[in-house]
C-alpha cells in the first residue's frame, strides 16, 4: 500500500504546468497514468466515460487555437475526457469522467509529468475534430508532459473559510 503522506503530499505540490519540455512521455507512463483514470470511482459503477489521447502535432495544434490553451501545442500528449450522460446516471456521469481526470492528473504528477486542467475549449470544433459522436459531453482537455517550469503556489483561501461542521456556516 503507497504510504499515505507520499500520496498528501503528492496531492499539496501538484501545479498546473503550462510549459513542458519536448521529451516525449515513455508508453508505460501514460499507461500507468491512463490506469489510473480507468480505476477512478463512477456513479453507480457506470464508467460512462471515454479517453481521447491526442499526441499528433497537427490534431493538439487544432485543439489550441483558444486565448488561453495555445500551450497545448508544446504538450507530448493531450487527454480529451468525455462522458456519456445516460437515462440512469444523468449529470452523474459528467463528475465520473472528473474524477477520473483528476485520478490521471495526480498519478501523472506522482510520476514526474506534469498537467492542466483546461475548461475553456470550443466544444463543437473539438468534437467534429475527434469524432465525438453527439450524445457524449467534453469534461475537459488535459496536456501532459515533463515540466519545463516550477510554478509557485498560488494563495488558497483558509480552511475556517471554506469549511463548517454539521451545518453550513459561512
Amino acid at each position: 500500500m503507497t504510504n499515505p503522506k507520499d500520496l498528501v503530499d503528492t496531492i499539496l505540490t501538484r501545479r498546473s504546468i503550462r510549459k513542458y519540455e519536448s521529451k516525449p512521455i515513455p508508453k508505460e507512463v501514460l499507461e500507468k497514468i491512463l490506469e489510473a483514470g480507468r480505476m477512478a470511482p463512477s456513479a453507480m459503477n457506470r464508467q460512462s466515460w471515454h479517453f481521447v489521447v491526442v499526441t499528433d502535432d497537427a490534431v493538439k495544434h487544432e485543439l489550441s487555437n483558444g486565448l488561453y490553451n495555445r500551450f497545448i501545442r508544446t504538450a507530448p500528449v493531450v487527454i480529451v475526457g468525455c462522458a456519456r450522460r445516460d437515462r440512469i446516471a444523468g449529470e452523474l456521469s459528467i463528475i465520473s469522467a472528473a474524477i477520473a481526470l483528476e485520478n490521471m492528473v495526480i498519478a501523472a504528477w506522482a510520476s514526474g509529468v506534469g498537467s492542466c486542467w483546461i475548461g475553456a475549449f470550443q466544444n463543437n470544433k473539438i468534437k467534429r475534430l475527434l469524432a465525438i459522436p453527439e450524445n457524449w459531453e467534453i469534461v475537459g482537455l488535459i496536456p501532459f508532459g515533463y515540466p519545463a517550469e516550477t510554478p509557485k503556489p498560488h494563495t488558497k483561501k483558509p480552511l475556517t473559510e471554506i469549511t463548517s461542521y454539521n451545518k453550513f456556516s459561512a
